[in-house]
């Protein structure tokens, strides 16, 4: 695999793209925004296409939070696909976790709403309590207004001590469309792909151990797998090519299976 650095404090035209994608990402999303973005968007009556249109979808978009990937997203979903095909080749439903985890980004189409890049992509963090220092460029939350907000701003904040994620607003993002999307189309997906999905961008949870009080004891198990897929999502950003058309067929077997 690759190495995926997530290097944001080198200095390079791309890391200024990244930076000010951040900075907006972290003042514009509140408790209140991501709460009006899933009222909208759980509805499910933006578009109608099948997976695969969305993966090609996705060709048409960079990712603009990420520091180490400048190739269009298709590119990435089958590399950590396809390394977690070859090392875990019995479960089918991280394959399919892996090939829909970003699937969310297609917010950024005019379909979907056309959503600027700060609202899609980006680390996700919890809303409703403080804003951990682990959370990447921590800074901008400074004149977010949630930031100043006394019932936000302590530890707990709206939530009591292991009340478990599914019970956190987390930030708006590609992340929590795709989990909203899985659910409302009844995915047989089990629970755990249902996480991985939703917390993929995380990383203040399962990179730095933060919020770990939030969680009850089903997250700490599930949490363990978000980490290894991690380690797919991260580093499998590599130069190495994947023949999409021979590929194919298998994943589209494995939607109709699935799914």
């Amino acid at each position: 695999m690759g190495v995926g650095q997530r290097d944001y404090e080198k200095e390079s035209t791309r890391n200024a793209t990244v930076e000010d994608c951040y900075r907006k990402n972290h003042i514009h999303k509140t408790y209140e925004f991501a709460k009006k973005k899933r009222e909208e968007y759980e509805k499910l009556d933006k578009a109608v296409m099948s997976i695969w249109e969305s993966c090609e979808l996705l060709n048409e978009f960079v990712d603009e939070s990420d520091p180490d990937l400048d190739e269009p997203q298709i590119e990435h979903l089958l590399q950590s696909t396809e390394a977690i095909r070859r090392d875990y080749p019995d479960q089918d439903w991280l394959h399919l976790t892996a090939l829909i985890h970003d699937l969310g980004k297609v917010l950024l189409h005019p379909a979907f709403g056309g959503q600027p890049q700060w609202s899609v992509v980006g680390d996700t963090f919890p809303l409703g309590c403080d804003f951990d220092e682990s959370v990447v460029h921590h800074k901008f939350f400074k004149e977010n207004p949630d930031y100043q907000n006394p019932s936000f701003n302590t530890k707990f904040g709206i939530y009591s001590e292991n009340c478990g994620l599914d019970k956190v607003s987390m930030s708006w993002g590609h992340d929590e469309y795709m989990y909203l999307v899985a659910k409302g189309n009844n995915t047989t997906l089990p629970s755990v792909g249902l996480f991985i999905i939703r917390f993929h961008s995380f990383y203040a949870l399962h990179r730095a151990g933060a919020y770990t009080y939030l969680m009850n004891n089903e997250d700490r198990e599930m949490l363990k797998w978000l980490k290894l897929f991690n380690k797919y999502d991260l580093y499998s950003k590599s130069k190495v090519r994947i023949d999409v058309e021979k590929v194919k067929p298998y994943y589209l077997s494995l939607i109709d299976k699935v799914n």
